[in-house]
């Protein structure tokens, strides 16, 4: 029996590919779905830029049968624009709306969004039983352990966040004033997991970067099922490795230089194909430093990729690679 997000089995499981903004695109989600990602999330997006109709938050719903089951993750500080927004966001046909509640972004959480919202509890709860109102999809939520090391009150605010109706939570194990600092606490979202008032899914999230540290918070904290962010920029393999080793104890060879040349190609061709041959390659040089982490001299043939426009020029640079480090192990 799987874990369900609302009626939605998810697997045993489920390992979660974070929503990360100018990464989790559909692109990026192809890579780390056909390497074992269970759910995907969409980038966040802006529920007044839904409802103004902008282009890069309308572009952003986007999502493809493929990568199903997916979440649309929605960000705002407005009640009433957040509604709305989820009204737009269902009828793209997603499985389930999520609602960010964890951005700890200045030019976000300032605003009273994202984490921004943890300063003021009440209006989390309420906002969350509207949008629950405002459709039949599932809701869920992606939020940190409370605004600074004063406000962890995580526990009673699942609570509260459930008792309005959301089907499956994910708990960054940090406060928006660590950001991204300091190792994650994992206790806490033990403590939510293991309140005995909880019976929906709780997913933990933060430092999840290797099969131990999974095995390890799944049978310490029990957790549903792990969100994976960082680890897997550049990396999509980690999913598959994470899987192969909680059902072996054992260690899947790591991808070669040829596994990472193919991963970076595909990447490409998703990203000219989705976004336009300018923008795809424009977008995508954010990338190639990622997939190639660690691999010694390498420097030269960065440069020559992020300065280059012609996709076909890129893929001789990494056909390049593949042929000068294709003994180099790492």
């Amino acid at each position: 029996m799987g874990v369900k997000i609302g009626n939605i089995d998810v697997g045993e499981f489920p390992l979660l590919l974070a929503p990360m903004e100018d990464v989790s695109d559909p692109p990026f989600r192809a890579l780390c779905k056909q390497n074992g990602a269970d759910v995907m999330y969409t980038e966040f997006i802006s529920s007044e830029g839904l409802i103004r109709d902008a282009d890069k938050s309308v572009m952003k719903l986007d999502i493809y049968d493929f990568e199903r089951p997916i979440g649309i993750q929605i960000f705002g500080y407005d009640i009433e624009s957040m509604r709305q927004a989820t009204e737009i966001c269902a009828a793209a046909k997603p499985e389930f709306i999520d609602i960010n509640f964890g951005c700890p972004v200045k030019k976000v959480a300032n605003k009273g969004a994202g984490a921004g919202i943890l300063l003021d509890i009440p209006k989390m709860v309420a906002m969350t039983k509207e949008i629950v109102k405002a459709t039949h999809l599932p809701v869920t939520v992606k939020t940190r352990l409370g605004w600074d090391d004063n406000t962890k009150y995580i526990v009673e605010v699942a609570e509260q966040l459930q008792d309005v109706g959301i089907q499956a939570l994910s708990i960054h194990g940090r406060t928006r004033k660590q950001m991204y600092k300091g190792d994650a606490d994992w206790t806490l979202i033990g403590d939510v997991k293991n309140n005995p008032r909880m019976h929906i899914p709780i997913f933990g999230n933060g430092d999840v970067n290797s099969p131990e540290k999974v095995a390890e918070v799944k049978n310490k904290y029990g957790v549903d099922g792990v969100m994976i962010g960082r680890a897997a920029i550049g990396y999509p393999w980690i999913f598959n490795e994470i899987k192969h080793y909680l059902k072996t104890g054992e260690y899947l060879a790591p991808p070669t230089i040829a596994d990472r040349v193919i991963a970076c190609k595909q990447h490409l061709k998703h990203s000219i194909e989705w976004k336009g041959q300018i923008l795809g390659i424009a977008e995508m040089k954010r990338h190639y430093t990622n997939y190639f982490k660690g691999i010694p001299h390498f420097k030269d043939y960065r440069i020559k990729m992020v300065t280059s426009d012609n996709p076909e020029e890129v893929h001789a640079i990494l056909d390049d690679v593949a042929n000068k480090f294709a003994e180099v192990s790492f």
